[in-house]
């Protein structure tokens, strides 16, 4: 029997303000807004880094208090994301330019080049581009 083909298709991130969210994803880090759709109480919210991702990020305003504990603190302040591109430089200097906080100086590892930024909300992520 073939295992099923799976893959990851939205990953949740808990924000305060679907538009608040929205222009930084879209403005700071150049996603494109995806879907955004009222539904009963909340919104369906979706932005993408670029348009043929097979991953995107929903945007899911926090519902009651509990939730919202968690804003900008979705993985105990490990870097939680990791936005791979082929155009580190250009998009390093675009995000910064852009007003995007960076937790340190890009740097070479063995892997590719690398720099911790923090989003709107404080969740770390990681800009990367793998070696060739």
């Amino acid at each position: 029997m073939n295992a099923p083909i799976r893959s990851l298709g939205h990953v949740a991130i808990v924000v305060d303000d679907y538009d608040r969210a929205i222009e930084y994803y879209t403005t700071k880090l150049g996603f494109t807004l995806v879907e955004d759709t009222p539904q009963p109480g909340k919104r369906w919210v979706v932005v993408t880094p670029h348009p043929e991702s097979n991953c995107t990020l929903l945007l899911a305003r926090a519902s009651n208090d509990r939730q919202a504990e968690f804003i900008g603190n979705q993985c105990g302040g490990r870097v939680f994301l990791f936005l791979q591109t082929d155009e580190f430089w250009g998009d390093y200097q675009r995000m910064k330019a852009n007003g995007v906080t960076f937790c340190e100086e890009p740097r070479e590892e063995e892997y590719g080049t690398v720099v911790v930024f923090e989003d709107l909300y404080g969740n770390r992520w990681d800009l990367y581009q793998k070696a060739k």
